[in-house]
């Protein structure tokens, strides 16, 4: 019982001795709080920083790899290995997937391996032209892919777009190619009026390339525009004067203009400075033409009857080759013109010879007029002349209506 009445005491002075701790704790985290909190927010700046600086760099390392596989499948393609090309853009495009440049490169690659990657191919062209309808490459590929398919229209279309669309380099040049490549396509389809006027509008923004002048010029040519072709073999001549195929070009387009002594000039020298086998045979006609028309000014009496005799031989010959029943030529005479081209030939053929020529003029133009009748009927009748005759087919024809 004597004990007890200290119990009390001794624990309210424990009780005080806890609570004093206690408070001591939580003054000495109150004012340490501030530096707590400091120190916890710096830990999670820290770590934030280096999972992004960790996101970062994965980011990188993966764009890194895209990019040198990108790079890879450029030069694959540019060499011709385009398989390896599909492979490097397809590895490029793990890391990458939705990258517009990587998809643009595989679908080249694909559409520049054939038939078998071209369906593939326009599948992502048309993906890409849906975000980028202005882009002219993928414009350019689109049309040569829908032209290879026989899809006229929509290759037109694709190739206008092309034209007028944004390119990255030389858009001047990439624009030329487009119209050139659309003009060679019209060619293809015998689009021939269509394939002009896109020549024509070529021809009026042309470099100073030679090279260049002549390839249009051969392409005016597939027009049967003689004309325009001219001018352009004349712009390349101008360029590089000693250029064999301008010279070469310039003799083709003056034959078919009927100008034969600029065709004459031209042929030859372009056959001196070693043009193709093709110039020289046209040379050779272009020579008989010069030399076997009666009608070419300045030349002696005793020459032209030698012309008109040896053109009336030819004609005969190749008359007899024919071996066809003439249709009657119209002379003004109703007997006349019931006698077949071969009756009148053995009728004419003992007034033609130089003595009779001497003494009868005027039989030089009954002459070379059955001569050209005699060229023109066996050329419908049996088929296009060669040699000699396709040198007086020519000349008949430059003289037509005179």
């Amino acid at each position: 019982m004597g004990s007890r009445k200290f119990d009390y005491p001794v624990r309210e002075s424990c009780n005080n001795m806890a609570t004093s701790n206690s408070d001591r704790s939580l003054t000495w985290y109150a004012a340490r709080e501030p530096i707590v909190l400091g120190v916890l927010t710096l830990l999670a700046i820290a770590g934030f920083a280096g999972v992004s600086a960790l996101s970062r760099l994965f980011h990188r390392q993966q764009q890194a790899r895209a990019t040198r596989w990108y790079n890879r499948g450029t030069v694959d393609l540019t060499a011709g290995s385009l398989r390896r090309a599909v492979a490097d853009f397809r590895t490029a495009m793990l890391f990458s997937r939705d990258n517009y440049s990587y998809q643009l490169g595989l679908a080249e690659a694909l559409a520049a391996q054939g038939s078998a990657g071209k369906q593939e191919a326009y599948v992502y062209l048309l993906d890409l032209w849906e975000r980028e309808p202005e882009n002219g490459t993928v414009n350019l590929t689109l049309a040569r892919i829908l032209a290879e398919k026989g899809d006229k229209d929509e290759a037109l279309r694709y190739y206008h777009n092309a034209i007028y669309a944004l390119w990255k380099d030389n858009p001047d040049a990439e624009r030329r190619g487009a119209r050139l490549e659309l003009a060679e396509f019209l060619l293809h389809e015998n689009a021939i009026t269509q394939a002009q006027a896109e020549l024509i509008a070529l021809s009026g923004d042309l470099p100073d390339d030679p090279a260049l002048h002549i390839r249009v010029g051969d392409l005016f040519m597939q027009t049967q525009d003689n004309v325009h072709a001219l001018a352009e073999y004349r712009q390349g001549l101008r360029m590089d004067h000693q250029n064999s195929k301008a010279m070469a070009g310039i003799g083709k387009a003056a034959f078919e203009l009927g100008n034969y002594s600029l065709s004459q000039r031209s042929l030859q020298e372009a056959v001196a400075r070693g043009a193709d086998s093709q110039s020289t045979q046209l040379l050779d006609t272009v020579n008989m033409v010069r030399r076997m028309d009666p009608f070419q000014r300045k030349i002696p009496a005793s020459q032209r009857a030698r012309i008109v005799v040896g053109a009336f031989g030819t004609a005969g010959r190749r008359l007899q080759d024919c071996g066809s029943r003439a249709k009657p030529q119209a002379t003004g005479s109703p007997a006349n013109n019931e006698q077949t081209l071969s009756a009148q030939w053995s009728v004419l053929k003992p007034k033609i010879t130089g003595a009779g020529l001497r003494r009868d003029p005027d039989a030089v133009e009954a002459a070379m007029d059955l001569v050209f009748a005699i060229e023109r009927d066996t050329s419908s009748e049996c088929g296009a002349p060669t040699g000699a005759d396709l040198a007086l087919l020519l000349i008949s024809q430059l003289h037509e209506g005179n």
